[in-house]
């Protein structure tokens, strides 16, 4: 499964638009979304780089004004991780990946009042957009790379969503694009006043169940806390592996803490 998982997030990065390659890694690059979570190299499989390899990594980051980073599970390449360690990078964690299939699901407790749907007028999108960005700690309004991110989830057979408790945009979240029957949940945040209340768990089983009914046989998804794994446990997710996020800081600025999404 862990294999399967690499397999799915290279295939996704060569298929992005504004994807480029160096040496032996394909970067996904966002130009819409300064994100750090939205901008990183995944390298090929089996990927010894030269120090002259790693050294070009940092400078394509660099030249489009993003920190230069990585996410991939390091069995998949392990030569890669010692030769960026040796340039200087800092392993920001080892991630827990949950993944779920159909007969693993659960129905979590109903939330009164919740109702969850996909966005489908400019409004939608930008209220989806916007809890997003303010819970992975944006100020103002979305960046148009998150816009577009949902779009393109809902318009290439993945899912996009948007809850609504009351008349409040409450979380929102996407399980992106699949690739041979599996597909990626990501980008779920619940807005600030609404944490606790089971919005998480309610809007993460109906982005799965959904993509379940879209034809993908596995979900998979990396929690950004013990926390929030505990909640997609509670939802039938199980670990199947773990990634490497690692970067490099600019020596002038300091780490971007994980957000909080849940």
């Amino acid at each position: 499964m862990d294999t399967d998982v690499q397999s799915y997030a290279r295939a996704l990065a060569l298929r992005s638009p504004d994807h480029y390659r160096v040496g032996p890694f394909t970067v996904r690059h966002n130009p819409g979304w300064e994100l750090k979570f939205a901008n990183y190299a995944i390298p090929d499989r089996g990927a010894e780089p030269t120090a002259q390899d790693v050294a070009d990594l940092i400078a394509a980051f660099r030249e489009r004004d993003r920190l230069p980073r990585l996410e991939y599970l390091p069995a998949w390449a392990p030569a890669v991780e010692p030769a960026l360690l040796a340039a200087g990078f800092t392993v920001e964690n080892h991630a827990p990946v949950l993944a779920c299939t159909p007969d693993e699901l659960l129905t979590p407790k109903p939330v009164d009042g919740l109702r969850v749907a996909e966005p489908v007028t400019d409004a939608e999108f930008t209220a989806a957009a916007a809890v997003q960005h303010t819970g992975f700690g944006g100020e103002g309004g979305p960046d148009d790379g998150e816009i577009a991110w949902l779009r393109g989830a809902a318009a290439g057979g993945g899912v996009a969503a948007l809850a609504v408790l009351g008349s409040e945009p409450a979380g929102s979240g996407g399980c992106s694009v699949p690739v041979d029957g599996i597909s990626e949940l990501a980008g779920l945040a619940v807005a600030e006043a609404f944490r606790r209340r089971g919005v998480g768990a309610a809007l993460s089983a109906w982005l799965t169940a959904t993509a379940f009914g879209r034809g993908c046989h596995t979900v998979w998804l990396e929690p950004g806390s013990p926390e929030v794994e505990r909640i997609y446990a509670g939802v039938g997710y199980r670990r199947v592996g773990e990634k490497l996020n690692i970067s490099l800081e600019d020596p002038e600025d300091g780490p971007e803490p994980a957000p909080d999404r849940l």
